[in-house]
């Protein structure tokens, strides 16, 4: 019973931290493509949503996708799929994409604002940070009132 206690919170510290890396991953993707100064004019072929939650008592949250296409300098065409582009952004608009030449799948067609980057990067690190710490914290405790307990057996 005792390792249920230790078990939980460490899988949730390892899911915690698979999604840190993941958010590190794509913003280090995000602001190569901006710095690396390759440009190209890429056409919207397709928009839609995905939902999450179940509605009812829960809310329900919408994500937006875009689907672009576009040639590199080298003439290869590049598709790549990208979430929480603008609303007003529609199948055959022709948008400009940030891309670096090694790891063109990896564009955005996000304007470059590193700032608002750094600060989104940021603050999910901190509540992932925060979680990570309760599960740390809650195992610290359980393992006293375990110990505390063992005491009190005969």
């Amino acid at each position: 019973m005792e390792a249920f206690f230790y078990v939980v919170p460490l899988l949730m510290i390892g899911l915690v931290s698979f999604a840190a890396y993941t958010v590190i991953r794509r913003a280090r993707d995000v602001s190569s493509a901006w710095n690396s100064g390759l440009t190209a004019q890429a056409r919207c072929l397709r928009t839609y949503t995905t939902t999450s939650g179940g509605g009812g008592e829960t809310s329900v949250h919408t994500t937006l996708h875009h689907v672009y296409e576009f040639a590199t300098r080298e003439g290869r065409m590049v598709r790549f799929d990208e979430t929480g582009g603008p609303g007003t952004t529609v199948e055959g608009d022709i948008v400009t994409v940030h891309y670096v030449a090694d790891r063109p799948e990896r564009a955005t067609a996000k304007a470059p604002a590193p700032g608002r980057l750094a600060a989104g990067t940021g603050c999910l690190l901190a509540i992932f940070g925060v979680i990570i710490a309760f599960c740390l914290g809650f195992m610290v405790v359980a393992h006293t009132m375990f110990d505390a307990a063992d005491g009190f057996t005969p």
